[in-house]
């Protein structure tokens, strides 16, 4: 006999079906698949996720991994102020850091870095200071994956996405040595290529911003950046910005900085203070990021000073709210798992 499966919703297509799932929250989504074999098979298919764009239920979640405990991400949702603990990153590298963390085609990439572990008995670094591996969390299936590896083994590099595809530039390979090569992946077809290279390659870790369509890379400690414009014929251009050091990060294709105790909007040559942030200057290896019109603050650590020899790992949430006339600070739910020094953090559309 032919087994029947049956309908996903009784009296109902399950293309229509489909759809109404499609709009549940991603945080119930574990629930729902313990109703039936037919719904576990529905929440986890690509169709689903298709159809959460077409209805417009698309939700844009924080994804953060901290020093502690290693290897571990959590997803934040803002709009229920709630945390959701993914499964451990499955790579052998013992408290990987200094990787590339962004999102891209619906999965969040893990990418490069090397080990922040240390053994306890020498005090010596555990294992490789630059990887080339990659990974991947599909929210559909739940699981980790290993993809392509770079091209190139890389640490504290610049890491960015546009028009679809990851671009990674500089930082240091193996035995600490810098590079100025950057290379692209191709999501859909899990390739890497290789790009020009930098202008320059400085012995300082890096970052990328993606700023109106252009990939900046920001060394620490100079007032140059190197830019990629998507519009442009391949290759960098140097440009002297004259940025304020300090944690970026870009909210509405804006650029906003944390220095000296304040919050600025930061252009080319024009600053404009937005609010203060003098109780974020005990604060070190926090993330900052941008999601809609607010500024996360998230983790970090507190101390030590001259007064107090002990750190603080910290798991506090701070979002500063733009988009009205008067900037205001508030607090979200910390996170339920993590905290101390942000290794990661980016946004996942889900």
């Amino acid at each position: 006999m032919v087994a029947i499966m049956s309908p996903l919703i009784e009296g109902l297509p399950d293309a229509v079906a489909i759809r109404c799932l499609a709009r549940v929250p991603f945080y119930l989504h574990p629930k729902l698949e313990l109703v039936c074999h037919s719904w576990q098979a529905a929440i986890r298919s690509p169709e689903l996720f298709k159809a959460r764009q077409e209805v417009g239920s698309s939700e844009d979640l924080l994804c953060v991994c901290a020093f502690d405990p290693e290897n571990l991400w959590q997803l934040y949702d803002p709009l229920r102020d709630l945390w959701i603990t993914l499964p451990v990153l499955p790579s052998k590298i013992r408290h990987l850091s200094h990787f590339g963390a962004v999102s891209a085609a619906g999965k969040l990439f893990v990418i490069g870095g090397g080990s922040d572990a240390v053994d306890p008995s020498t005090g010596d670094q555990d294992g490789s200071f630059a990887t080339n591996e990659v990974w991947s969390y599909d929210p559909v299936t739940r699981q980790w994956a290993p993809r392509a590896s770079m091209l190139v083994p890389r640490a504290m590099f610049a890491c960015c996405v546009l028009n679809g595809k990851i671009i990674v530039a500089g930082g240091f390979t193996n035995l600490r040595k810098s590079i100025s090569q950057a290379e692209m992946y191709d999501p859909e077809k899990d390739i890497w290529i290789p790009m020009s290279d930098l202008h320059r390659s400085h012995n300082t870790a890096c970052s990328g911003l993606v700023i109106r369509g252009k990939v900046h890379v920001l060394h620490k400690g100079l007032s140059t950046v190197q830019v990629l414009d998507k519009n442009a014929d391949p290759g960098w251009t140097v440009e002297e910005c004259g940025w304020l050091q300090g944690p970026m990060a870009v909210v509405r294709d804006a650029l906003f900085v944390m220095s000296h105790g304040l919050i600025m909007k930061q252009d080319k040559e024009v600053r404009k203070v937005i609010v203060s942030a003098s109780e974020f200057r005990k604060r070190i290896g926090y993330a900052m990021i941008g999601l809609g019109d607010e500024l996360f603050v998230i983790g970090g650590v507190i101390g030590p000073d001259r007064f107090n020899w002990e750190i603080k790992p910290l798991s506090d949430v701070d979002i500063l709210t733009l988009g009205g006339e008067r900037p205001t600070w508030r607090q979200a739910a910390p996170m339920t798992r993590c905290r101390g020094t942000i290794l990661g953090c980016t946004l996942l559309r889900i």
